[in-house]
């Protein structure tokens, strides 16, 4: 097993047991409840954003695979101070990432430590996993209620 395999699996299983931001942001500015029907995995997304467009706070609370629950526990604490015009390129060069369209190998990215989950294209099922928060976060930013992997 590779070295970045083996990272990968340890934040992974790090981030499932103990996700960051999970719980209820009372009074949120924006919350968006995503689903993934292939698997059945739910969050909602719950976000404060300032007059100033940019995200204060940002949490999840649902039910998911290890991937989905890593995923949305990186995703909410990498956005904290960005503005929402930045969580939308990045929910892009994430989405591009995964689906195998931006190799962050050979590609400069703003994605940080989520690069890590460039491994999931190789499982196409996965893929859907993975992007679920951010789908919910597109929600949550549209003002839309629910949100799914389908669109």
């Amino acid at each position: 097993m590779s070295r970045s395999h083996e990272l990968y699996q340890q934040v992974i299983l790090d981030h499932n047991k103990n996700p960051r931001n999970y719980r209820v942001i009372p009074d949120a500015t924006y919350s968006c409840e995503g689903h993934n029907p292939l698997c059945g995995d739910h969050i909602t997304l719950f976000l404060n954003v300032g007059a100033d467009g940019i995200i204060s706070d940002v949490s999840f609370q649902g039910n998911g695979c290890a991937i989905s629950k890593a995923s949305a526990s990186m995703m909410t604490t990498f956005l904290k101070g960005k503005s929402s015009d930045e969580a939308k390129s990045l929910f892009k060069e994430f989405h591009d990432m995964v689906i195998g369209d931006l190799d962050p190998d050979v590609q400069e990215t703003h994605l940080g430590k989520l690069t890590l989950f460039k491994g999931v294209r190789e499982y196409s099922s996965r893929i859907k996993c993975a992007s679920l928060a951010w789908h919910a976060l597109m929600g949550a930013l549209e003002k839309q209620v629910s949100a799914t992997t389908e669109a």
